[in-house]
């Protein structure tokens, strides 16, 4: 939720970011402003009953009893006056807060405009794409001649859009689990990494395995609960399945006020998480890039408004030093306008090269959020305002294991283990 004083000393700049988050068709910007202006117009008639019952209470207590009759029947009118007045100041509020939760996220001035995915913008192109002197296969055929990969089998038992891994595959998983923690853990990187950013915090980040169940009041506090269609909703115990670590860590400190001292705060999550793909219908159907059930290595970050940008900046930075190290080809790209999130400040995604597709495909996102998560969940800090919040993919695994099988694929149908990780899966090639 964006902060009221944007809507009072700022409406051009909010009025901006609905046009430009392609949002005017859903939101009466006017209606808002109206909301507003009656709420605090209320809000100073409440004020002005309750400075009148503190001072009549006061008289009373200093004049004579002859004096008093009058003054119990004002103080008395005067209460139910102020119990009425703040009853509809309740019911106002609620309808006011109501629409602002509508208002889109400001934009960083950055931002590409665009009206769609056309409009992102290309900002980095890093690695040298592979030239086969074979026909390259799909990662779906190397995984069911290797014996690593079945998604027929699932079909049967649960459904369409569901998967087995098996063998070596699932060791280069748990691989790529074991290098992110072990990465996001070490000092030493972290502060280099940092430094070539400009970042001015070192810390480390705290690994965590968040509940794959969130109470749906608090993934809409995420503002992450729409499109409801997207979620697997538990109705009947108030439960919703993650679609991301994010949204169970996001809330961390939900009702807290940090200080500068304890800033920044940065998780690295892992968790399974679930999505219904609806609206996708006959997309990505094919392998294991677009399913319903997939696990992901997520970053989270809270951060003083001051070091929120950096912060993103670190974050991609990190995401970057991912894939260099699993050297994989990959562009960055600068999300535009309308086809980033509605909380998002600013979106920054990583594309990493699929052969059987000849294109980039997305692994990564990071989003920038500023206090648009923390004013929903109450996260202060000490000093005063509201912490900023980031989140970042650190490894999408379903879409990095697709990346790893088709650039590392070899004539024989083989596939070779990327060198960061041969520690981790034991053996140099999958046969």
């Amino acid at each position: 939720m964006i902060d009221t004083k944007l809507i009072r000393e700022n409406p051009e700049l909010v009025k901006k970011a609905i046009a430009d988050k392609q949002s005017a068709g859903k939101i009466n910007f006017d209606e808002v402003v109206l909301a507003d202006k009656n709420y605090i117009e209320l809000l100073q008639k409440v004020e002005s009953h309750r400075a009148l019952r503190n001072q009549l209470s006061s008289d009373i207590s200093k004049v004579k009893s002859v004096d008093k009759e009058n003054l119990i029947k004002e103080a008395a009118r005067v209460k139910e006056e102020l119990k009425e007045l703040e009853e509809k100041l309740i019911e106002i509020g609620a309808n006011r807060d109501k629409l602002m939760r509508l208002l889109p996220n400001i934009i960083h001035e950055s931002v590409p405009y665009g009206a769609d995915d056309s409009g992102n913008v290309v900002v980095k192109k890093w690695g040298e794409i592979k030239k086969f002197n074979f026909e390259p296969k799909d990662h779906v055929d190397l995984g069911k001649n290797l014996g690593i990969i079945d998604i027929d089998k699932s079909s049967e038992i649960t459904g369409a859009r569901f998967n087995y891994l098996f063998g070596d595959l699932v060791l280069v998983q748990f691989g790529l689990v074991q290098f992110v923690f072990e990465t996001l853990t070490n000092p030493a990187i972290i502060e280099k990494i940092a430094k070539e950013v400009g970042n001015p915090n070192f810390q480390p980040f705290v690994p965590v395995v968040p509940p794959v169940f969130i109470r749906d009041e608090i993934m809409d506090k995420m503002d992450r609960l729409e499109p409801k269609e997207e979620r697997y909703v538990f109705e009947e115990d108030h439960l919703v399945l993650v679609g991301s670590a994010e949204h169970t860590m996001g809330p961390l400190h939900m009702n807290e006020t940090l200080s500068n001292e304890q800033l920044p705060k940065r998780y690295i999550g892992y968790s399974t998480a679930f999505r219904r793909e609806a609206g996708s219908y006959g997309k990505d159907t094919r392998g294991i890039l677009r399913v319903h059930q997939f696990d992901k290595l997520e970053m989270e970050c809270f951060s003083s408004a001051e070091t929120g940008m950096v912060e993103q900046d670190f974050l991609v930075a990190l995401q970057e030093y991912f894939v260099q190290q699993l050297e994989i080809p990959y562009q960055v790209v600068s999300i535009c306008t309308g086809d980033m999130g509605k909380p998002d400040y600013r979106q920054v995604d990583i594309e990493c090269w699929i052969p059987s597709q000849n294109k980039y495909r997305e692994t990564h996102t990071s989003d920038y959020t500023t206090d648009f998560q923390s004013r929903r969940l109450n996260i202060r800090q000490k000093e005063g305002g509201f912490v900023h919040m980031n989140d970042a993919t650190a490894v999408a695994i379903g879409r990095m294991l697709i990346a790893i099988m088709e650039n590392y694929q070899q004539e024989d149908g083989s596939i070779a283990v990327p060198q960061i990780l041969r520690k981790y899966v034991g053996k140099d090639i999958i046969k």
